[in-house]
């Protein structure tokens, strides 16, 4: 059943990959080796970040919900980066040790500001949500640098509420980040849609609370339906499917 755009109060939006990305994860992880005299094809890093991605991200998870802290997300990552080496054959050329070290230079790397870029519509988006009078708000699950990446990139000021996993504790899928939320904004369910890029996190979860949801689909390698771009919500005068 489509419901009209303007039927919603609210506009609440995932952050990574669907408004900012890192658009050379590959050549950043290149570049780090061959400053320790370590060197890969680039091709072969990016496959490897694809496939780890497809393993380690875009999963199904909807039980066993835990707490999140700036450890566990920390956690996750490191135990990504340790595949992508390990897949690199970095285990035959160092320790354990510098293995581990080199991980934690990762997560700080790409959790930096500095390495992201906004995808081309986001400002018009968001822009023209705000022209038309919508409230806009992120629910994310990512570092605790989420708002200084926001902010450099010159978006946060678009945005309240930001809930970020790693400083409220919950983390998608659970739908309770979703009921946060909705109390942070004081609304009904109703008055919100959502749209993020990830099936259960950004579509399953928000449903399970009544709110309505549109995923978007940033990369070729991503599969299912979806808009390719934010402004198709603006765009089409009717509605939209969620």
């Amino acid at each position: 059943m489509r419901k009209p755009l303007q039927s919603y109060q609210m506009i609440y939006l995932d952050a990574g990959d669907t408004l900012v990305t890192i658009p050379a994860a590959q050549t950043i992880l290149k570049q780090y080796l061959q400053l320790r005299a370590i060197d890969r094809d680039e091709a072969h890093i990016h496959e490897l970040f694809t496939e780890a991605f497809r393993l380690f991200y875009y999963v199904e998870k909807k039980e066993d919900f835990v707490v999140c802290s700036p450890e566990s997300d920390r956690a996750f990552w490191v135990n990504l980066y340790q595949y992508v080496l390990h897949k690199l054959g970095m285990y035959a050329e160092w320790t354990e040790e510098q293995i581990f070290e080199c991980c934690h230079e990762l997560y700080e790397i790409f959790t930096a500001p500095q390495y992201y870029d906004l995808f081309d519509d986001v400002k018009p988006f968001l822009e023209e949500l705000r022209n038309r009078g919508f409230r806009i708000g992120i629910i994310s699950n990512f570092a605790p640098t989420l708002k200084a990446i926001l902010a450099d990139k010159g978006i946060l000021h678009y945005f309240d509420p930001v809930l970020v996993s790693t400083e409220v504790g919950l983390e998608k899928p659970d739908p309770a980040m979703f009921q946060l939320a909705l109390e942070m904004a004081g609304l009904k369910a109703e008055d919100v849609l959502y749209v993020g890029d990830h099936e259960t996190n950004d579509i399953w979860s928000p449903n399970q609370v009544g709110i309505d949801a549109v995923r978007i689909i940033r990369y070729p390698y991503h599969t299912g339906d979806g808009i390719r771009s934010l402004l198709e919500l603006v765009q089409e005068p009717h509605a939209l499917q969620p």
